[in-house]
Parts: structure tokens; C-alpha cells; sequence
């Protein structure tokens, strides 16, 4: 991709060699060789190359564009009280007080809404602010802030940048023009070859992370900016890269994920926001509906609302939990279901979504950089309350279930599928059980970090070797807890029961890979009339052992086969000579861990069978 050739005026001397070096460095780029070399430095491997090429042989060429941004706004609603409070922030910023993370994009989008020059100029005022640090930063050989963390943050730097480009273009001179323009590109064009990225003519690679994967959030973020910047520029090159190269693997990619969600789990999978708002422009740009292209975003609606806890102010804790270890909803997950329901063309997903939007305990964004999301109507507060006691998603492998929809209803959350996927855990065959409060769950909520990634911080069988084992999957050298493997693929099938209960059946071995020492085990719940039984049936090479460990939210009492822990009992049914042991994971690293217990059930040789219920004396 070329910028245009530029000239500074003499007040822009300062800037001089490090703008003429990404301009130069961007206009290095040859229109089609530099798409074309994207997927080569993307796909080093080939197989992917090869599969993109493939996807976007059906794909209908776009025709050309003229440089503009088509976002349709013709849902907002300017007497809402979310119109207002999204304006009242803006207008804090335009005087002076800008709250956390304010963005130029929000003052150009309010602009669109309500053209006074005040918003246009703070958003100039911003963006030139950035251009002219990465310029400073390019001169003194660093890498702009916009490189850091594998360009992470690059979707909404240059949809903001791109956003005052076209909105506020009036109030652009050509010299500040070409000047952001060079550095988007050379921002856009570093993204997508990143073996060869530069800045000021010194070579700046990166690791490439994700930029094959759109099941990563990554992937989100730097489709977002090469779309933001194809429009702005009207660059026809970017735009046949995305429609060519990088759509279609979304396309193909979430038709895979029937039930929905994201194999990143629950707390990455909220990027699913930026990519639902991605599904909005492209449609408002090309006319394309990609997110219906598949049931993903209909049926991503009801993973969450199922997903919800039924005090409805939590949610599933299934991987990484990096930004709250606390699964508590956020202006994330608001956003989320907001976009997926602006999408949906279903009537009932609509009605699904209004219902838990309405009732959820964010009932309107929690955080000013996220008020310009509730423009996005949330539709009826008397949508009718869902009727389905369970959801299985079986492209992710996740399962929720309940005895109710009242909100003292008992709750089951339930993993077995692919794991594939860095944010994911070690936690297939893991479930999480909640009533008014959590039950038995992740001990990974209780952790500082949000990443506590092994089997021993998850409700699965533990298997542990008698001498270490020198290598498995990722493992440490030396270690003896059997570590699940990736990529693996564990399986479970759900039959309902006449009760309104379920039964789930799942075979995890593959998920330990195929040299490890355990042969089999198999998982069988059975939840109804709030009580939860799990059967574990495995076996192990000589030397290897299986606990059945529950993570729980306080010290459990134990009195022979049956403890005690908060409103949780349970009893161990077989073996008959089970030995349980307590372990405060306090005492294992009081920094990391800040509270939580593991009961340690032992003693099965080929089998384990424990029943959960509520206690009713707590």
C-alpha cells in the first residue's frame, strides 16, 4: 500500500525526518505485492496461505470505493437519557476534563450526531497529539506507542485517527493530512508484515502474533484498523485484501462455533464486542451481512444469557480472567450482547438479548469511555423471560445449565471441547457449581493474576505421576501433575431429562495427548432437583495416580466421606475408602492466591462417584 507523497510546511520542520521516513517506508509498499506479502508473512507456515486462497476464490470482488466512512447512525436515539450522558462526556473532554481513556473517536462520532466545531477540534487536537509522538518517538529510533504489546491497540488508534480524518476533513490541511495518513499506513502496513515491519527506516519485527487466527482478539483489532483506514483513504487495495484474505477465514471460522461463544473463553471472548462492531461496518460499508453468514452472533446472544449466573451479576469463569479474576459483568459484556442484538435479524435472539439487557446488573455502562455503546438500543423491558433450562455450545464445548430462572435457581457450568487457544485452561472436564452464591468454582477467581491456567486450580480428576515425568505437552521439565495438552479435542453429548434435569457424558483422555499416561477417563454428571452427581471412570499407566479435587470458597468440615464447605455438601459414594484432605491455597502463595480451599479426594483406583447438594443447615 503507497501514501501519497507529502511536503510539511515549514513549521512541521521539526518533524521532518521522521515523517518523510514512514511515508517513505509506506510508500515502499506496492499496492498488490505488499497485500500479497501480508499473507506470506502472516502464513509462514503455508497451510493457512493456502486455506485464505481457497476461501477467497468464491468471494464477489467489491467495486470500487470513494474515501468515507458509511457508519449508519440512524439508531440513535438524541432524546434518550444514553444520548445525553454520552454528550455530557464528550463535553467534559471539550473542556478540559477528559475522564479515563477518552477517546477522539468518541468527539468525531458525537460531531456525526451533533456538528458543532468544538468536537471537531478536540478530536484534531488528539489525534495530531499522537501523530506527532510517534513522530517523536520514530526520530529518537524507538518504536511508536502504538507498536506495544504486538499491536494490540492498533483497532480503535486508527479507527480514531481514521474517524477525525473523514469526519472532521474540513478542518484538515493537506500537510496535516498527509502526515497522518503516512503513519497510518505504516501503522496498517507493520500489522500485516510483520517479519519485515519498520519505522524510520529501522527494521522493527514482531512476533506476528494472531494475525492468522480469527478466533483471537488480536485479529479483531487489526482487521478493525485496516477496514477504519481502507475507508478513510478510500484505499481500494486494503479493502480487496480484507474481502480476499482476511474476512473470509471469519466467515469460516464462526460457522464452526455452533452454540456460539469463543474458545478464549469468558474473559477474552467479551472481545467479541469489537468484533460484532467490525460485522456493522463492513455491513454499512459493502452491504455484506457477515454476521449473519452463520447462527454465531443469534446464538453467542443466548451463550451469555445462559452463561449468566442467576443472580445475574456474574458470570462463567472459563479461562483467563486477566482484567477481574472476579467474573463480575462489565460495560463489556453489555456491549457484546448490544452488538449481537443490533445484528440479529431473529426476532426471539432480539428478545433474548433485550431480556438479560434489561435485568442484568449493568444496566447501563459503568465507565464513560464505554457510554457511547449504550446508543445501541436495548429493545423491550418486558421481553419474556427465556424458557430453555440448559445451553450447549458445542463448537467451544462449554455447558450451561439451571433448575430455574428465578434467581435462587442452582447453576451448572460444564467444559469439554476443543482447547486450543493460549487464554483457555486446563480445565476440560471442569464444571462450576453456583447457587445464590458459588458453590464449588475456579480457584482461579481467587487468584491476583486471573491466569491460573492448571488442572490443580479446576474441578477435574488431578493425575499425578509417582517419579516426575521429564516431558508432556507444556509441562515443565521434571514435574509430575499430567498437564492437559493443546490442541486437543475432548467430546460430551446432552440428553435432558423428563425432569428438567440432564445428563452429560464426556470422554477427556485426548485431552492429556496421546503419549501421556493417562488411557481413559470419562466423565458423567447428573444435574436436576439441585443436586449435582459426578461419576469418573478412568485409567492410568502403572505409577499414576487420580484425586478428585473441588475448589471451593471456604474451609470444608470433613467428617469421614462427606465435607462440608459454606452452603455445599458432599459426599463421597465411591470408593468406599476415600481419604479427603483440605488444602488452603493460602498457604501455597498467599500473594497470588487470596483466598479459597481445595478439597483433595483420593483413593480411587478406576473410579470416582461424589454427589453435590446444597447443605441445608447453612
Amino acid at each position: 500500500m503507497r501514501a501519497d507523497p507529502w511536503f510539511p510546511s515549514a513549521t512541521l520542520a521539526l518533524r521532518l525526518l521522521s515523517a518523510l521516513a514512514i511515508g517513505a517506508l509506506a510508500a515502499a509498499c506496492n499496492p498488490r505485492t505488499g497485500a500479497n506479502a501480508a499473507v506470506g508473512d502472516a502464513h509462514a507456515a503455508g497451510a493457512a496461505a493456502a486455506s485464505a486462497i481457497t476461501a477467497s476464490a468464491a468471494r464477489k470482488p467489491l467495486p470500487p470505493i470513494e474515501p468515507g466512512i458509511p457508519l449508519d447512525l440512524a439508531y440513535v436515539d438524541r432524546t434518550s437519557p444514553a444520548y445525553d450522558r454520552f454528550r455530557r462526556w464528550v463535553d467534559s473532554a471539550v473542556a478540559g476534563q477528559p475522564g479515563y481513556a477518552f477517546s477522539a473517536y468518541d468527539a468525531a462520532l458525537l460531531y456525526r450526531l451533533d456538528p458543532k466545531p468544538k468536537y471537531c477540534e478536540l478530536a484534531i487536537r488528539m489525534v495530531e497529539k499522537e501523530v506527532a509522538d510517534a513522530e517523536a518517538a520514530i526520530a529518537d529510533g524507538r518504536a511508536p506507542e502504538i507498536a506495544g504489546d504486538s499491536y494490540l491497540e492498533v483497532g480503535p488508534r486508527i479507527a480514531a485517527l481514521s474517524m477525525t480524518l473523514d469526519t472532521c476533513k474540513a478542518s484538515i490541511d493537506e500537510a496535516q493530512r498527509k502526515r497522518w495518513s503516512a503513519f497510518a499506513e505504516q501503522t496498517v502496513w507493520n500489522v500485516w508484515h510483520h517479519l519485515r515491519a519498520h519505522w524510520g527506516g529501522r527494521p522493527r519485527p514482531w512476533t506476528g502474533w494472531s494475525v492468522d487466527n480469527p478466533g483471537n482478539n488480536y485479529y479483531y483489532s487489526f482487521v478493525e484498523a485496516t477496514l477504519y483506514w481502507a475507508l478513510a483513504g478510500g484505499n481500494d487495495e486494503w479493502m480487496t485484501f480484507l474481502n480476499e484474505e482476511k474476512i473470509p477465514p471469519l466467515i469460516d471460522y464462526f460457522a464452526g462455533l455452533p452454540g456460539g461463544g469463543s474458545l478464549e473463553g469468558t474473559g477474552y471472548g467479551a472481545a467479541h464486542m469489537r468484533l460484532f462492531a467490525l460485522y456493522r461496518l463492513w455491513r454499512d460499508a459493502t452491504g455484506e451481512d457477515i454476521a449473519n453468514a452463520s447462527a454465531h452472533a443469534n446464538d453467542t446472544i443466548a451463550y451469555w444469557v445462559h452463561a449468566t449466573v442467576p443472580t445475574l451479576d456474574r458470570f462463567a469463569p472459563i479461562g483467563d480472567q486477566s482484567r477481574n479474576s472476579v467474573p463480575e459483568l462489565y460495560d463489556y459484556h453489555r456491549r457484546l450482547v448490544l452488538e449481537a442484538r443490533a445484528l440479529s435479524r431473529d426476532a426471539s435472539s432480539q428478545a433474548l438479548a433485550s431480556w438479560w439487557l434489561q435485568r442484568i446488573s449493568i444496566p447501563q455502562m459503568s465507565n464513560g469511555f464505554n457510554t457511547a455503546h449504550d446508543l445501541l438500543p436495548a429493545g423491550d423491558a418486558k421481553a419474556p423471560a427465556p424458557e430453555t433450562l440448559f445451553h450447549q455450545a458445542a463448537g467451544t464445548g462449554h455447558l450451561f445449565a439451571r433448575s430455574g430462572w428465578d434467581r435462587d435457581a442452582m447453576w451448572l457450568a460444564f467444559v469439554a471441547g476443543p482447547y486450543n487457544e493460549s487464554h483457555a485452561h486446563q480445565e476440560q472436564g471442569g464444571f462450576t457449581l453456583f447457587a445464590r452464591d458459588w458453590l464449588t468454582v475456579s480457584e482461579n477467581i481467587w487468584s491476583h493474576s486471573g491466569i491460573q491456567q492448571g488442572t490443580e486450580t479446576h474441578n477435574v480428576l488431578r493425575f499425578e505421576r509417582a517419579t516426575p515425568i521429564a516431558r508432556q505437552c507444556h509441562a515443565p521439565p521434571d514435574d509430575r501433575v499430567v498437564y492437559q495438552c493443546e490442541p486437543t479435542r475432548s467430546t460430551m453429548t446432552v440428553t435432558p431429562a423428563a425432569d428438567g434435569g440432564l445428563r452429560v457424558d464426556a470422554d477427556l483422555a485426548a485431552a492429556y495427548g496421546s503419549e501421556s499416561p493417562v488411557r481413559r477417563w470419562t466423565r458423567r454428571l447428573d444435574f436436576g432437583g439441585r443436586r449435582l452427581r459426578v461419576e469418573d471412570r478412568f485409567a492410568l499407566e502403572a505409577g499414576t495416580r487420580a484425586v478428585f479435587q473441588l475448589q471451593l470458597p471456604s474451609e470444608p468440615r470433613i467428617d469421614g466421606q462427606t465435607a462440608v464447605a459454606g452452603r455445599l455438601r458432599v459426599r463421597v459414594v465411591a470408593p468406599a475408602g476415600a481419604t479427603l484432605t483440605a488444602m488452603d491455597w493460602r498457604s501455597v502463595d498467599s500473594a497470588e492466591f487470596r483466598s479459597g480451599w481445595r478439597l483433595d479426594i483420593a483413593g480411587g483406583t478406576d473410579t470416582y462417584v461424589v454427589e453435590l447438594e446444597e447443605d441445608s443447615s447453612n
